[in-house]
């Protein structure tokens, strides 16, 4: 069928192929570029990702109770497969094939979304702006959340456009699949990020309300709406019993000593003071919007492409248009009430303290960036075509032309959360690096009492198996290590401020120190051996 250009109409899959072919070849290149200039393990949570993923087969207590409880435990089991392979877990490319999947996915998704809402040309432009963003295509080579998030943030509303369309038809078969589909894929980002918390709960109201219009239709897909509610449900409520059955609290993700809140609290400067977003919408509302800005243009055209998206919002309220778009907003509440009142800061070099933080946050407004955008500059095309005739013609290439640049400033300029990640990595990589190569002199098969929550990128580094370490992810042993540590582990690495420092500190007894590794920025490390697990040996 031969496609329509200035026709409005939900794409074929012959139609993406092309898109989603484009977007297999840019994950390439950008996994190329990030991997021959060692991007991929630059951030710590990237790292610590990929630890999580590991240690849940390569532990002493292997199982559900290594996904840890503040993290959500989708990525790290999509990754799983590949984090097993010492190879690929040392450099990083674990993390890398789940995010290159999804950032492929997360383009044609935006290409379809953008078919209900612009014509073909103008959604190949949104989907060229959002696929050729740095910082996405740097997210997307690493162990970070962001690009799964962004796949099922575009494909839920998506789905949610296309099972609202198929209720007013009354296409009753639709309908069910959707609703079906909508349930996994809420579930699927309940269990990645706590703002697929608000957007599952958000597509829920979306359908009942439609569904509820449409009674004769609720009545025939009865069952898959109770099955759908079901799995909307199902997420929120298994981690609550999760986080109360291995932590005795249910909400241990929000209150827990790994929690945001707890964090704040451990990382706040001396004199007390909050960041300048606590307790303040308006702060918070300008921090998020000025960070996804910067994080989608170079330099400040970011201003142009907010008002531009501001504009293709307003104009979907105002003719009341394919609302269920409006789901590609809800990042923008959910980080306004996170930074005011959720201990989430977020800080770019733009706006005080001028330093880095949290950066890639701005990263899930970018699909509405790039689709409403468009939205306002069609509306523009379509009145100026009126009285201008080669507008329609010129003002597509122009906007390509925009993009490529845009792309090329980004990274000539070192994209804002790529920035972020160099500039907050340097201590702690040549910290880790030379504590690696400390532990890669130790015999193999030693065992290692080591707290592993914050540096497990040494162990990563020196190739050590988690197995071979006493660590917090078997409570029960760390616990009898940390009461003896001379009798549990043949070499001890205490670092400055962690739970086997104030051991040590308090039972030196049998611990002969070795070396003290000190670097700039980074806590001391002291390594002891043990004179009893060694005597022990020797017998």
């Amino acid at each position: 069928m031969k496609l329509d250009p200035e026709a409005v109409t939900p794409a074929t899959r012959q139609e993406t192929f092309p898109v989603a072919l484009a977007a297999v070849l840019l994950s390439f290149i950008a996994l190329l570029l990030s991997y021959s200039h060692g991007y991929l393990l630059l951030s710590g949570d990237a790292v610590a990702h990929l630890g999580i993923a590991r240690r849940i087969l390569d532990s002493h207590n292997p199982g559900l109770v290594q996904l840890g409880g503040v993290w959500l435990p989708l990525p790290h089991l999509l990754m799983l497969p590949f984090v097993q392979k010492m190879e690929w877990w040392q450099n990083g490319l674990a993390g890398a094939w789940p995010s290159l999947i999804c950032y492929i996915a997360s383009v044609a998704g935006v290409y379809r979304l953008a078919r209900w809402m612009v014509i073909p040309r103008w959604a190949l432009a949104a989907t060229a702006l959002y696929a050729l963003n740095p910082n996405l295509l740097y997210l997307s080579t690493t162990a970070m959340t962001e690009p799964l998030f962004l796949m099922l943030l575009i494909w839920t509303t998506l789905l949610t456009v296309e099972c609202v369309a198929a209720i007013k038809s009354s296409r009753r078969s639709v309908v069910s699949s959707r609703l079906l589909l909508l349930g996994i894929f809420i579930l699927a980002a309940v269990f990645t990020r706590y703002d697929g918390w608000i957007l599952g709960a958000a597509v829920w109201c979306v359908v009942t309300f439609c569904l509820a219009r449409a009674r004769e239709v609720w009545r025939s897909v009865g069952p898959s709406f109770v099955i759908f509610t079901l799995l909307v449900i199902a997420g929120p409520i298994s981690w609550l019993a999760y986080n109360q059955h291995f932590f005795h609290d249910p909400l241990d993700f929000m209150r827990g000593p790994y929690s945001a809140a707890a964090i704040e609290k451990k990382t706040m400067p001396p004199n007390g003071h909050h960041h300048r977003g606590w307790h303040n919408p308006a702060w918070a509302l300008l921090f998020y919007t000025r960070t996804a800005q910067v994080d989608a243009a170079f330099w400040e055209t970011g201003f142009v492409l907010m008002g531009a998206a501001v504009g293709g919002l307003i104009l979907i309220i105002r003719r009341r248009f394919v609302l269920s778009t409006l789901l590609l907003w809800m990042p923008l509440p959910f980080y306004i009430y996170s930074v005011a009142y959720g201990s989430v800061p977020i800080f770019i070099p733009q706006l005080w303290p001028h330093s880095y933080y949290n950066s890639r946050y701005g990263m899930e407004l970018l699909p509405a960036l790039a689709v409403f955008a468009f939205l306002a500059v069609q509306w523009i095309e379509r009145r100026w075509s009126e009285t201008q005739p080669m507008a329609k013609r010129l003002m597509q290439p122009i906007a390509l032309l925009l993009i490529a640049l845009n792309t090329v400033g980004m990274m000539y300029r070192t994209p804002l959360v790529l920035k972020e990640a160099l500039v907050n990595s340097t201590t702690r990589v040549g910290f880790e690096t030379a504590l690696a190569r400390q532990l890669g002199g130790f015999p193999y098969g030693s065992t290692i009492l080591m707290y592993n929550s914050d540096h497990v990128g040494a162990l990563q580094d020196a190739g050590i198996p988690l197995r071979m370490t006493v660590n917090e992810g078997d409570s029960d042993s760390f616990r009898a290590a940390l009461a003896a540590p001379a009798e549990h582990a043949v070499y001890v690495v205490a670092i400055a401020g962690d739970p086997v420092a104030e051991a040590v500190a308090a039972h030196p007894e049998g611990l002969t120190e070795m070396t003290i590794l000190c670097t700039t920025g980074q806590p001391c490390a002291r390594i002891y051996r043990s004179d009893r697990a060694n005597s022990a040996l020797q017998k």
